[in-house]
């Protein structure tokens, strides 16, 4: 079985992403399994736990088809991509504010053509670093809708991408529904299920994606988890600790953890509790 590599590489998130794991990468490491097959991530996101973990093989999947191409592109076309977001941040050194604008009228132009390609990873990479507070957000007709960071910083640091590409040499990238990954785990694999949040409060926004993620989701995920545990597999879910997790979760290993939240404006919310829940001790 698979353990997890003594050494790792450099490789570390090459976006911003709402509900990212940095903050909890050392609750989550004291809690692996000891050992596990293939590492698989259903809803990869930013990618802070496997780029942290470096699993020597894995499957990575999430709903969102931009976050995937960047992924794919990355790993498959890394000195193209590089070349793009290189063309990118020189336009936006030069024309600032109206560059930006343009580059996330394109980029919606592109996600409305389901047009995914080098350059629409680029301008993901791009508008990540360049909108405000690091926020990929969509709107209910499905476009990116978060305004200039008013920064003209590089958008990207070479050497990262460039190991990031390593890393996902071989490494499994798929797009879709939670529910399809997990149901090709099989025992003894470790999957770590880090969903959209439960919502804290019923006006929270908790939607990157037009789709959102309803509590009917959340029960949905509920049962997937129960289905993995009867498999064999090893299971940890992060999320808020809430009334709806905690009916769902209690029942197995429910620890509560203070996170800080850097992706919100407001000094004072920045501060909070998630939980982490395994089917494991």
């Amino acid at each position: 079985m698979n353990k997890i590599i003594d050494v790792k590489q450099e490789a570390t998130p090459f976006v911003k992403w709402a509900g990212g794991k940095r903050q909890l990468l050392s609750q989550i490491e004291k809690r692996l399994p000891p050992k596990f097959n293939t590492y698989i991530e259903p809803f990869v996101g930013g990618g802070a736990v496997f780029f942290y973990l470096q699993p020597k093989k894995a499957i990575i999947n999430d709903l969102n088809e931009a976050l995937i191409n960047v992924y794919v592109q990355i790993r498959d076309h890394v000195e193209e991509l590089i070349g793009a977001i290189i063309l990118l941040d020189e336009k936006i050194n030069q024309d600032k504010q109206e560059f930006y604008y343009k580059a996330r009228e394109l980029y919606n132009t592109k996600l409305l053509t389901h047009t995914y390609d080098i350059e629409t990873a680029a301008l993901f990479i791009f508008l990540n670093k360049h909108c405000f507070n690091g926020l990929y957000r969509l709107n209910r007709k499905g476009l990116f809708n978060v305004p200039y960071n008013r920064s003209v910083r590089p958008s990207y640091v070479k050497e990262n991408l460039f190991c990031v590409s390593s890393q996902l040499q071989a490494v499994k990238i798929t797009c879709g529904d939670f529910e399809g990954i997990c149901q090709k785990a099989k025992s003894g694999d470790f999957l770590f299920l880090d969903s959209p949040y439960a919502p804290i409060k019923e006006d929270s926004f908790e939607a990157y994606t037009k789709e959102g993620f309803a509590e009917e989701e959340h029960r949905r995920l509920e049962r997937v988890f129960r289905g993995l545990t009867d498999k064999g597999c090893y299971c940890m879910l992060t999320n808020h600790d809430t009334p709806l997790i905690r009916e769902l979760y209690g029942q197995f290993n429910y620890e509560v953890v203070p996170v800080k939240r850097m992706i919100n404006s407001k000094a004072d919310k920045r501060t909070g509790f998630e939980v982490i829940v395994r089917n494991y001790e």
